[in-house]
């Protein structure tokens, strides 16, 4: 990319930018500042840009892209019981069992 002077810096906007997410000015690298949890948001929805350090002149029109939460199972199992007690009979087709 041919910078003018040499020097370029990326910029973040949108949902998160500077908080949640952050960019690298130098090399356009976008991290997460924290884990995220898809119970509490499904997608962010972001732009990057690059500009000329110097004059502040766009070099690369934005780039709009959506990040997408994936669910993981964080929620650990509860029981109502302290304990369980069953029996299944040997041989037992798969799926016959009845407590």
């Amino acid at each position: 990319m041919d910078t003018e002077d040499g020097s370029v810096k990326y910029v973040l906007t949108g949902d998160g930018a500077g908080s949640i997410f952050e960019i690298d000015e130098n090399s356009g690298d976008i991290h997460a500042t924290r884990r995220l949890d898809r119970e509490e948001r499904s997608s962010y929805t972001l732009s990057a840009k690059a500009v000329n350090k110097t004059s502040g002149h766009v070099l690369e029109r934005a780039s709009e892209f959506v990040i997408k939460i994936h669910d993981i199972n964080d929620n650990e199992p509860k029981f109502s019981k302290d304990t369980y007690v069953a029996s299944v009979p040997e041989m037992s087709n798969l799926g016959k069992f009845k407590h």
